[in-house]
């Protein structure tokens, strides 16, 4: 099966569009969104839409939490609380209740989902060190697991000693266990600007980063008219 993962949107619809164009062209079995729809962008109504229309899977990602209560925003950035507070007064009742339902985390298949860290997933930690990918491997009951909300995409694997790689290809194969992070889609944090989504296609068992160039001139200038901080506009063509 191919299956098709997105994360990090952020409320960005110039690169939820130009992502959208190329999974449609790619027909993949099942789309699955790992959080993080909302916040930071100007169109977080837009795309909580499509992806409520085209994912088969969505988990709640820390922003999602965040104006719903479920997660303190005090201990947000100023920036990100800011951006979480307009959010807030700038979507639909029907898309806070859809929020309201959205699951931690989640198994699809032979592998395993989340937004930040399998390890206490409502807490919404960080996978960046090898420390942080040794508590997500004990957690793991599947071979791979799929996250995202660092906006960088890496990947783990179990090997002895632990190993890693920035690469955008993830052959499963190479270890016993593998943790996968997709990258984002609206707001990359890797000095590249494009848009990240990924690919499994679990009959080869391989991943691939795929990335999408799209008009972040236009997101970021439409933060700036939507009274949103103007730090996230211009980290956008900074791809930082």
């Amino acid at each position: 099966m191919l299956y098709a993962l997105i994360s990090d949107i952020h409320g960005n619809i110039e690169a939820l569009t130009e992502v959208m164009k190329q999974i449609r062209d790619m027909k993949p079995d099942r789309l699955i969104c790992l959080g993080d729809v909302i916040g930071y962008g100007a169109n977080p109504e837009e795309c909580a839409q499509i992806v409520q229309e085209e994912a088969d899977i969505c988990l709640m990602g820390n922003h999602e939490a965040a104006i719903i209560g479920t997660l303190d925003i005090s201990y947000f950035t100023p920036y990100a609380r800011d951006a979480a507070l307009w959010t807030r007064d700038n979507i639909s009742e029907e898309t806070l209740k859809w929020i309201g339902t959205l699951p931690f985390a989640g198994r699809v298949d032979n592998f395993t989902i989340v937004h930040g860290s399998l390890y206490q997933p409502d807490m919404f930690n960080y996978v960046q060190t090898i420390a942080d990918a040794e508590y997500n491997f004990s957690a793991m009951e599947t071979n791979a697991l799929f996250l995202g909300h660092s906006h960088q995409p890496l990947a783990f694997f179990n090997t002895d000693p632990m190993t890693y790689t920035l690469g955008p290809e993830v052959e499963l194969d190479h270890a016993e266990k593998t943790i996968i992070n997709i990258g984002s889609v609206g707001q990359p944090r890797d000095e590249n600007p494009n848009s990240a989504f990924a690919t499994y296609d679990s009959d080869k068992n391989m991943v691939i980063i795929h990335r999408v160039p799209y008009n972040y001139e236009l997101a970021a200038q439409k933060i700036i008219d939507a009274g949103l901080p103007e730090a996230l506009a211009m980290r956008l063509p900074a791809g930082r």
